[in-house]
Parts: structure tokens; sequence; C-alpha cells
């Protein structure tokens, strides 16, 4: 198998310790497979994206020896694509409008964090609803039960990273009590959720292996469900360790002090950041002292 991976980072802030140990694994990953490394930005959250922090993620990448393909796929730009499959899902009777709390509405539309308390899951009361009876500013939800029942069993997904390695077997029961009747979209912004978008992405792009962290370890079954509804392939999934601060707390974009471009104005190199964030240093890896070829990168879509 042609090993592709990436990492998509949004524009919502300076990359930090904890992006930096998360490409730079991904990166050496692809390299050691002699596979291809791909950079992706998520900036469908609109109202926080901001070119001036994109400019700063390339830049910050670069500096660590990244190399990935270009031109680089900005999801911002691909929104029909989007929402065709979340109209698609509808077609098929899987998709409802919902009115309910707008709250819990954008929680869901974002990429889980840990530490951020988690919606309670949706208790159904608009999934009577048909699409005909969408109003502006209603939320598009899943249909967990009536997909559950189009899919055939078992559920399962590959995980190669070091806290759930192996198999793991996706419970339908655990779908309806815990994930429930997700947010996919709002239609009147033209936006979808974080999940459906990086499953369009992951298969458009070609990726094998997705190389993320372990707190998005639980938005996974409900990803692979979408995959099986859109019959789009499933890939091997590599959750990994979190980079904390000193109090083992996740560290999220707020920590300025441990933003990737304070370390580089204080005068570290990039090995110090591998080292830092545990990684071995690429001399280690080759000791002769000469760079290991970089990842293939062709063009991305």
């Amino acid at each position: 198998m042609t090993f592709v991976t990436r990492f998509a980072p949004s524009p919502t802030g300076p990359l930090h310790l904890g992006h930096a140990y998360s490409a730079l694994l991904a990166h050496d990953m692809a390299r050691d497979a002699q596979g291809t490394f791909l950079l992706r930005i998520e900036d469908t959250d609109t109202s926080r994206a901001r070119m001036a922090w994109e400019e700063q993620i390339y830049d910050d990448l670069r500096w660590l020896g990244l190399i990935w393909a270009t031109p680089v796929l900005r999801q911002s730009e691909h929104l029909a694509r989007y929402n065709s499959a979340l109209m698609q899902l509808a077609a098929d009777g899987l998709v409802y409008p919902c009115s309910c709390r707008r709250s819990d509405i954008r929680a869901a539309l974002s990429a889980p964090q840990e530490g951020v308390t988690t919606p309670p899951v949706y208790p159904g009361i608009c999934r009577h609803r048909e699409m005909s009876s969408r109003k502006p500013g209603d939320a598009l939800r899943l249909n967990m039960a009536r997909a559950i029942t189009r899919l055939d069993a078992p559920l399962s997904f590959e995980e190669t990273g070091p806290l759930h390695k192996g198999s793991e077997v996706i419970d339908p029961d655990t779908l309806l009590h815990l994930t429930g009747d997700a947010v996919l979209g709002r239609k009147e912004i033209e936006t979808v959720s974080y999940v459906l978008a990086a499953v369009i992405d992951d298969a458009g792009q070609g990726i094998t292996h997705v190389i993320r962290g372990a707190d998005l370890f639980d938005t996974t079954p409900l990803q692979v469900v979408l995959q099986r509804l859109l019959d789009l392939p499933t890939p091997i999934y590599h959750h990994h360790r979190l980079i904390r601060d000193d109090a083992g707390k996740r560290l999220a974009k707020r920590d300025d002090a441990r933003a990737i471009a304070k370390y580089r104005a204080d005068g570290a190199t990039p090995e110090d950041i591998r080292a830092m964030v545990g990684l071995p240093s690429l001399f280690e890896k080759n000791p002769r002292g000469v760079r290991r070829t970089a990842p293939r990168g062709p063009t991305a879509p």
C-alpha cells in the first residue's frame, strides 16, 4: 500500500508544540515509508480563520524542515463538494433539519478538544421532520439509528497508535447513545461539520493513514459511519500522544508561550523542537549527518 498522510491545521491561531509534534511525526512516518505527506488548511470557520495565521503555518512548517505537495488544499475553496455529499445523505433519507439549541450546534460543528465539555447527546426532538420543512438557520443532523440500519456489520477500523493499537470494532449501541444524531452542517452559512469535511477530503486526497492527536479518537467511529454511507474508503488511523504543559494540560492555541514562532524568536533550532516533543534527531536517525529524502509530494487536488 502506498503511504499517504496529511497534516490539517486550522488557521485560527499560532501553531504550538503540539502541532509541531503531530506534523513532524506524520512527516517522519511518510518519509520512513517512502510515502507522501500533504498539507491541508481547514479554514471553514470563517469567523476565526485569518490569512495571517495561514501564512505563519507555512512559515513555521518550512522552518521545521517539512516539505509538502502544492497546491495546498484549502477547505474554504471546496464548500460545494462538501455540501454535495451532505445533500446526497439527505436524498438518501439520512439527514433531517433541526432548530434546537444553537450553542450545541456551534459546538458540534467544531473539532473536539480535550477538556471541552461535549454537548449532551441530542434527544431527537426534530427527528420526525422532513427536509422539506427546513428553515433558515436549521442545523442538518444525521439520523444515526436509520444510518446504522443501512450499514453491514461489523463496523471497524484499524488503529496503529500507542493507546488503541489493533482492530477497533464500533458498537452500534455506542453510536446511538454516545454519538447520537451528530450535526453535519448548517445550510445558511454553507458549511459542514469538521468530521464530514475531513471524510470528504481524506478520500479525495487518497489519504491512507490519518495521523492525529488522541483527543480526536472518539470522532473516528462517526467518520467511519460517514465513509460507509458515502461509499468512501476508511484509512488506517494513528492517534498519537498529546503534548502537555507542566500541569499536564493539553496545549491549545491560546498557549502563546508554547508557540513555535516564539521558540524561533528565542533562538531555538528545529532540532531543539524535535527534542522538546520527544522525537529523535534527524542526525540520530541518520548518523552520517546527511539529511534523508523527504516524503514524496505529487500535486494535491
